[in-house]
């Protein structure tokens, strides 16, 4: 059960979304405390639920970071009697969410005004490819596409090299925005009563990102890749050291930290050259600076380095990999990391929420992944009130299935 003094305690949503981006939100607001419902069905369930193999993951392990908290229903909404059912969940809900393309709410029965209808004041979540309207509205879109189409991908990369395929954290971004905006119409409702559309559209969470790049190009310059490199900042980078694919991250800020670096590094001539003397000249002499960084680190453990950079006051950290994630006491001691099972899965570790609060303890991973329908006896017998046999009844004619 929520929390009583959970953020969103008493929140309802019914949740039509797909994928990731879209159940990224709803798992986010559920992590607050929010009771979610997700509506599948087994001709169509989430993709999540199946095997990736293209990640190298012959299990669901995908599904554990975007579904715990949340309870499962199945809803055939090819079935007029299943959006029946749907609409009457969306009756004693706060937020409907949904991930489709666009359109295709509506055509199912349940766009904007029908859920009004049976829920004057409800919060409905668009979120897909490039929104409601507009002349692409109807193109369908995955995070690569987002990335791509937004902008972000040409941004990303290097300068001698491609755009960068963004892909996981397009989906996540597009995610975290959703449920930034559901949040502000909950409070907009609690003002005024009003029903809202959301209408998101993840392309657009990608430019959002590139706003001074933006800038440059409407006053005709042309923004280029800087992979790891930064308009004020030189040593800026990711340098490879003495164990295979063991890489120190590096930022100093001003002429001081970079002296201190080159102190700890055993090189303090390199402060004084007038190459590096200051930061215009190591901004200018960028590719010399980080050709001597790759050769001073060559020989030094990345651990070592980067904790002796930091007790000098410079900006150092080993460029972790996933094992050292989730290896990490820190994480697992906050909560952000929490192992989770079921029932012939192995435990593995989820993500938890990401933030904390002073007044309560228990946000985050509260309930294990749903199975498929799991929660039908809670939702469709004490919620919405179906005896038990007009549920087998719904269950023989594929209404519920």
């Amino acid at each position: 059960m929520t929390p009583a003094q959970a953020p969103l305690c008493g929140v309802r949503i019914a949740d039509f979304t797909i994928h990731a981006a879209g159940p990224f939100c709803t798992q986010l607001l559920a992590q607050l405390g929010a009771q979610c419902i997700k509506v599948e069905s087994k001709t169509r369930p989430d993709a999540f639920r199946k095997p990736h193999a293209v990640y190298g993951r012959m299990t669901a392990a995908t599904f554990d970071q975007v579904s715990v908290n949340k309870l499962s229903v199945r809803l055939n909404l090819k079935q007029p009697e299943a959006v029946a059912l749907a609409k009457r969940l969306v009756s004693i809900a706060d937020v409907a969410a949904e991930s489709f393309r666009a359109g295709v709410m509506q055509r199912l029965g349940l766009g904007f005004q029908a859920l009004r209808s049976v829920k004057p004041d409800i919060i409905l979540l668009s979120l897909s490819s490039s929104g409601q309207s507009g002349p692409d509205s109807h193109f369908a879109g995955y995070a690569p596409l987002f990335g791509a189409w937004g902008g972000l991908g040409w941004m990303s990369g290097y300068s001698d090299g491609p755009p960068v395929e963004m892909r996981h954290v397009m989906d996540h971004s597009a995610g975290t925005h959703a449920a930034v905006a559901t949040m502000a119409a909950l409070h907009q409702r609690r003002r005024t009563g009003q029903a809202q559309h959301i209408d998101l559209a993840a392309r657009e969470v990608a430019s959002a990102m590139i706003g001074d790049a933006l800038i440059q190009a409407s006053l005709g310059q042309r923004p280029e890749r800087t992979g790891n490199a930064h308009l004020s900042m030189a040593p800026h980078g990711v340098y490879p050291t003495r164990e295979p694919d063991r890489w120190l991250t590096l930022a100093v800020r001003n002429d001081d930290e970079w002296r201190a670096l080159a102190q700890e590094l055993n090189q303090p001539s390199a402060s004084s050259d007038p190459r590096f003397a200051s930061a215009d000249a190591r901004l200018h002499h960028r590719a010399e600076l980080d050709a001597l960084l790759a050769r001073w680190l060559a020989t030094r453990s990345a651990e070592a380095t980067a904790e002796r950079l930091q007790r000098a006051g410079v900006c150092a950290h080993v460029s972790w990999n996933m094992q050292d994630v989730a290896g990490d006491a820190h994480l697992r001691a906050r909560g952000a990391t929490t192992e989770v099972s079921a029932p012939g899965i192995a435990p593995r570790l989820a993500v938890g929420a990401p933030a904390r609060f002073s007044k309560m303890h228990d946000v985050g991973i509260r309930r294990l992944t749903p199975a498929l329908g799991q929660d039908e006896d809670y939702v469709f017998g004490e919620l919405l009130g179906l005896t038990s046999a007009q549920r087998a009844d719904l269950e023989r004619r594929e209404v519920i299935s």
